[in-house]
C-alpha cells in the first residue's frame, strides 16, 4: 500500500494493517430505545446543556453574540448567538456558551445553511492553544476561583486546553472528531467521567481527520462511524462530544437521556432534494445500472429501501487505510469499553476492524467531497479513478457548486498553494480506491451519476 510506505516518514504513525481473511462483513443491529420525541430532540440540540460547562456569558456576549440567529430563529438569549452555539444554565445555574451539533453537522450551501450535512469547510490548521491560554487568562483576570461562573467553566477549560494540541490538522476541510473525543477522554476518570490530570493512555501525534458525514444517515446504520466502530445504544454515542465539556456522569446520564429525544430527532431527518432538472430516462438506465454493481453494498433506493450495513475490508475496498489502523490501535478503544459509556445501561462499545462502512447514498448529490477522508471532490472523479486531482483547490467559505460532474468546482493546481488546497499525497489523505465505477463506460457512469441524483 503506497499511502502506508509514505506514512513511514512521520512520527507516531499507527502500524499498518495486514491483509485480512474476509471481504465484507454485515454489522448486526442492536436494540435501540423508540419512545423519544424528535420535535423535543431538535431543541435539545439547539438550546441544551448537553456540553455541560462552557465560557460565562457575560464574558462572550460582547465578543461572539452580537448578531441575530437567522438560521435557527431561536429565542431568549440564543436568539443573538451565532447558530453553531448554544446559550444554557450550567449545573451551578450559571449561563455560560459553548458550541453545539452544527458546528460540524450544518454547512453552507449556495448561500444557505443545511442542517444536518458535514460541514467540509471547516480549517483547523491553526492552533487553538493560545486562544486556550487567552481565555483562560481572561478568565483568571475577571472571575475569582470561588465564582459561580468560574465553577462553570472549569471543566470545560480544562479539557479544552488539553486537545487544543491533538486537534490541528496539516488539512483544510478535515474534521478532527475523533481525536477531539480521544485527548478529552484521555483526561476522564472512566468510571465516572470526571476530570483527572494524568492521562489514561498515550495519544499519536500525527493530526487524523476525516470529513463529515450526514446526520441523515444515522436512521439507517446499525454501527456509527466510518469503521462501524461505533456500537449499540446510538444515544451514547451520538453524545459523545459532550466530553469537551459535561462534569461527571451524574450530568451525563441527564443529557444521554435527553439524546433519546434527537435520536428521535434525526430519524426524521431528510436530505435536500435535487435542485436541478433530472433527465428521468438516463436515470432509469443509471438505475439499472446502480442496482447491478452498487446496491449489493449501498442499498436500494425508491419506494422499497433496503441498507445491508456493510462493512468492507481495506483489502477490497482500497481506501486510505491511515483512519481505520488508528481507530484500531488507539487507547481510546480499551478505555471506551471500561467506561461509563459500555458499563451502565443502555450499553454502548467499541468494536474496531480493518474496513469502511459502505454508507447509505441518500443525499449524495449534496454530500461532497467523497470517500471517508474527503479527498475527491466530485462523483465524477470517485467514478472515474484516473481523473481524481493530486491537488485541489477551492475557496474555503464557499464555492461554486459543479453540477455536471456533481461536486464542488475546483482548479488543479502542480502543488500545493493558496489557503485552500486539498493535498492527496499527505498520509491519511490519499484518494486512491473505491475503484468499482472504472469498470464502466463513460455513458454508463454519466447514467449513474444522474441516477445518484434523484436519492
Amino acid at each position: 500500500m503506497l499511502a502506508i510506505a509514505a506514512c513511514s516518514t512521520y512520527q507516531g504513525l499507527p502500524t499498518p494493517v495486514g491483509n485480512t481473511s474476509w471481504r465484507t462483513k454485515l454489522l448486526p443491529a442492536t436494540p435501540q430505545r423508540v419512545e423519544g420525541n424528535a420535535e423535543a430532540g431538535l431543541a435539545y440540540l439547539i438550546y441544551g446543556d448537553y456540553i455541560g460547562s462552557g465560557i460565562p456569558y457575560e464574558f462572550m456576549k460582547n465578543r461572539m453574540l452580537k448578531k441575530p440567529d437567522v438560521i435557527l430563529k431561536r429565542e431568549g438569549l440564543n436568539a443573538n448567538a451565532q447558530y453553531m452555539l448554544n446559550v444554557f444554565d450550567a449545573p451551578n445555574g450559571a449561563k455560560v456558551v459553548n458550541g453545539n451539533c452544527f458546528t460540524c453537522h450544518a454547512s453552507s450551501f449556495e448561500g444557505n445553511i443545511v442542517i444536518g450535512m458535514g460541514n467540509s469547510f471547516s480549517d483547523y490548521r491553526k492552533s487553538l492553544l493560545t486562544a486556550a491560554r487567552v481565555m483562560h487568562t481572561g478568565m483568571n483576570l475577571k472571575y475569582s476561583k470561588q465564582s459561580k461562573e468560574w465553577e462553570a467553566y472549569e471543566d470545560f477549560g480544562h479539557y479544552f486546553r488539553e486537545m487544543a494540541p491533538h486537534i490541528v490538522t496539516n488539512q483544510p476541510g478535515g474534521n478532527p472528531a475523533f481525536r477531539l473525543a480521544e485527548a478529552c477522554m484521555n483526561h476522564r476518570n472512566p468510571s465516572d467521567l470526571t476530570y483527572q490530570e494524568k492521562p489514561n493512555f498515550e495519544m499519536s501525534d500525527y493530526p487524523v481527520a476525516t470529513d463529515v458525514p450526514p446526520l441523515w444517515h444515522v436512521k439507517k446504520k446499525n454501527a456509527l462511524y466510518y469503521t462501524g466502530v461505533g456500537r449499540g445504544d446510538f444515544s451514547k454515542l451520538l453524545f459523545q462530544a459532550s466530553v469537551l465539556g459535561i462534569p461527571d456522569s451524574t450530568a451525563a446520564r441527564k443529557a444521554v437521556n435527553n439524546f433519546n429525544d434527537v435520536v428521535a430527532w434525526l430519524r426524521t431527518l431528510e436530505p435536500p432534494r435535487y435542485s436541478k432538472e433530472i433527465d428521468a430516462p438516463l436515470a432509469a438506465k443509471g438505475e439499472a445500472l446502480f442496482t447491478e454493481h452498487c446496491s449489493g453494498c449501498h442499498g436500494t433506493y425508491g419506494a422499497e429501501e433496503t441498507y445491508p450495513n456493510k462493512l468492507v475490508s481495506l483489502d477490497l475496498v482500497k481506501t486510505d487505510p491511515l483512519y481505520a489502523t488508528y481507530g484500531m490501535q488507539s487507547g481510546i478503544v480499551a478505555w471506551y469499553n471500561s467506561s461509563w459509556f459500555a458499563q451502565s445501561e443502555p450499553r454502548s462499545w467499541f468494536v474496531p476492524d480493518s474496513g469502511y462502512i459502505a454508507p447509505p447514498l441518500d443525499g449524495i448529490w449534496i454530500t461532497a467531497p467523497y470517500l471517508h477522508n474527503g479527498s475527491v471532490p466530485t462523483l465524477e472523479d470517485l467514478l472515474n479513478s484516473p481523473q481524481r486531482p493530486v491537488y485541489w483547490s477551492r475557496t474555503g467559505e464557499s464555492a461554486e457548486y459543479d453540477y455536471e460532474k456533481v461536486g464542488w468546482r475546483y482548479e488543479r493546481p502542480e502543488k500545493p498553494k493558496g489557503d485552500w488546497t486539498f493535498d492527496t499525497t499527505l498520509p491519511g489523505y490519499s484518494n486512491q480506491g473505491h475503484y468499482f465505477g472504472d469498470k464502466l463506460s463513460k455513458e454508463e457512469r454519466k447514467a449513474v451519476i444522474e441516477y445518484l441524483k434523484t436519492m
